[in-house]
């Protein structure tokens, strides 16, 4: 356990463990983490002890600390999702609330799930370089959590970045793109129903690899707003692939992030798949919900929404003052 992920305290918990884990079925240790890379201390002695579950309880971060720690083991990961995103938590559509999420594991349904590697790190989610790498960093920089400190240093921070040129390379051979971002996903989803990938599973021993154009102002409401609705990957700024593996050059050295953790890395990164190389404990009835968009999803769905009309006027308007001009043009014969 986490105490410091995420916005919420977590000392009601192991209260909550206490009185719905299943008693007769497991058998169970509450450790709180002190430090970074302590969970990744943790899950790997529990693993060389042949613990059948470690689960973790906090955010995407921690979710990563404790996997990467036993990854192609017989050990599964469980996850009691209150981080600030959650985003491998709402792609296997486990509740957020944490009775629910324990009674998942009551089930103890594994699964083995794919997992990708970029540069020698582990990730369950996603990962990637560009505005979305350099956004982690920033997050990582802003001593506090949640959705929207995140949507703050997109806004601030959004319209300073430039995009760079990168030089992908894969099994069809070398294409050159100028690109916003990069993203390979394992997963779905940023967090928070941000769907970077919405086609992306854990189980097709393939990553998606999304390659965001440059685009302007204008359009980064709808940019928005095709995340939040699963739609991206049929938006005219977005190019889509599915690989195994990917190295991508850039011009020079910089940020990258796994699962939302940002590093400084070489010009070169290299991201690849493992196939079903992590025991996972999922929702059996994962297929049979629909997903429900959160709060904050409603709201700056709506949010952009009022935008878009008000950029579609402007650009009406902008039409019409063009005609407008062509016409007296015309009458003074230029």
């Amino acid at each position: 356990m986490n105490p410091i992920s995420g916005t919420a305290k977590k000392n009601a918990i192991p209260k909550i463990i206490e009185d719905t884990l299943d008693r007769e079925r497991y058998e169970y240790e509450i450790i709180k983490t002190e430090y970074a890379g302590h969970a990744s201390k943790i899950a790997k002695e529990a693993m060389e002890h042949d613990i059948d579950i470690v689960v973790a309880v906090g955010g995407d971060g921690t979710v990563n600390e404790v996997a990467r720690a036993i990854i192609n083991s017989k050990t599964a990961l469980g996850i009691i999702p209150c981080g600030s995103g959650n985003g491998l938590a709402r792609h296997l559509m486990l509740p957020l609330d944490i009775k629910k999420s324990i009674e998942i594991i009551n089930e103890g349904e594994i699964h083995d799930l794919d997992y990708g590697i970029i540069n020698g790190h582990p990730f369950f989610c996603t990962c990637g370089m560009g505005f979305d790498a350099f956004i982690s960093q920033k997050f990582s920089e802003a001593g506090k959590r949640g959705p929207v400190t995140y949507v703050e240093n997109v806004l601030k921070e959004g319209l300073k970045y430039k995009p760079e040129t990168y030089n992908i390379i894969d099994e069809d051979g070398a294409r050159l793109y100028k690109a916003f971002l990069i993203s390979c996903a394992n997963a779905s989803q940023y967090g928070n129903n941000a769907y970077i990938a919405p086609q992306a599973s854990m189980k097709d021993g393939f990553l998606d690899v999304i390659i965001m154009e440059p685009f302007d102002i204008l359009d980064a409401p709808q940019v928005a707003i095709e995340m939040m609705n699963k739609t991206l990957d049929k938006s005219l700024k977005i190019k889509t692939f599915r690989t195994k593996h990917i190295t991508i050059k850039r011009q020079k050295p910089g940020y990258i992030h796994y699962d939302g953790d940002p590093i400084m890395t070489d010009a070169d990164v290299d991201v690849k798949l493992v196939s079903q190389g992590i025991k996972m404990v999922v929702n059996p009835n994962a297929d049979k919900r629909k997903r429900k968009p959160n709060v904050v999803q409603t709201v700056f769905s709506e949010f952009f929404n009022d935008i878009n009309v008000v950029r579609e006027d402007i650009s009406q308007q902008g039409r019409k003052i063009q005609a407008l001009n062509n016409k007296i043009l015309r009458k003074l014969n230029f």
